[in-house]
């Protein structure tokens, strides 16, 4: 949970099963994290030169970290230097061993880890990569197995950053106990296939109840988002991830939210070859790769 490699050697063995079956050359990976051991916070500094920041953030970043300074990665960016005599800088720390877990498993696969983002980044700049960034405030929300990563933009700007501890595992597990199935048929009963004499209709309940339970962890961090900034209301919501293509959880979220909900393509402005890659299967599975996307538009060392 929460992000952790439990066991890096089957994490190893998928990753080099990929490599060697899509014959992927490239060196440069990246890899992203959530949960816990990701810290962001904006923060407010008097205004001061890049390189007077570059000496001062170590002790400024350990008035807003609840780890030891010492056991962290730290990297920042100016965000808005006009206001006069300050300026707001966004401070970005994960734990080093975190990270460490993370980049041995693309090492032990033969890779070069060169790149290290978080999940709620890497959604934003594959949405970036894909629309228009908007003038409202919308919520992009990526659904994983585990965790969900909530990222707010305001007038194309982010803002607030939330993981939750809630995801497509939840929907696999009730399927689990109320129909008391193996995991690999509750899986693709999850995901819409028929299994014996259980169709969609008969777990379309179940799916609905776990939607609500997510709508409501949703709400109270979006409620919580609304509270402590000076924007009124959500007015859209745009869903990545794996857990985002659950049957009827869109009209779950319109109806709770009463907003606009859409499910992101991370493809949309992005060419491929469609002899190396069946669009079909692309479109089938697109959102789950929101985040895959959004590392893959970066560049190494931007």
């Amino acid at each position: 949970m929460d992000g952790a490699i439990m066991d890096s050697s089957l994490v190893v063995e998928a990753l080099s099963h990929l490599i060697a079956e899509n014959n992927i050359k490239n060196p440069n990976f990246g890899t992203a994290l959530s949960g816990h051991s990701v810290i962001i916070k904006r923060i407010q500094l008097p205004m001061m030169s890049e390189a007077e920041l570059s000496e001062s953030i170590q002790w400024e970043a350990e008035q807003y970290i609840p780890f030891d300074i010492n056991d962290v990665n730290l990297d920042y960016v100016v965000l808005d230097s006009s206001a006069g005599d300050s300026m707001d800088v966004l401070l970005v720390a994960v734990k080093k061993d975190r990270i460490a877990d993370y980049t041995s498993v693309l090492v032990q696969a033969g890779r070069e880890p060169s790149l290290v983002d978080v999940d709620v980044f890497a959604l934003q700049n594959a949405y970036e990569a894909n629309y228009e960034l908007p003038h409202d405030t919308m919520a992009l929300v990526n659904i994983g197995a585990s965790v969900m990563n909530i990222n707010v933009l305001h007038q194309g700007s982010s803002v607030f950053w939330r993981d939750v501890a809630f995801g497509g595992n939840q929907y696999t597990e009730a399927i689990q106990r109320e129909l008391n199935l193996p995991r690999e048929e509750a899986e693709r009963l999850k995901l819409g296939e028929r299994v014996g004499e259980h169709s969609l209709q008969s777990v379309l309940g179940i799916l609905n109840s776990v939607s609500e339970d997510l709508a409501a962890e949703l709400q109270k961090t979006i409620d919580f988002f609304v509270a402590t900034s000076s924007v009124d209301r959500l007015e859209r919501l745009v869903l990545g991830g794996g857990g985002s293509q659950i049957l009827s959880l869109d009209e779950v979220l319109k109806e709770r939210f009463q907003v606009a909900v859409e499910v992101m393509n991370p493809f949309r402005n992005i060419r491929y070859s469609e002899s190396d890659f069946d669009p079909e299967w692309i479109n089938r599975h697109a959102p789950a790769m929101s985040v895959a996307v959004g590392l893959a538009v970066r560049a190494v060392g931007d």
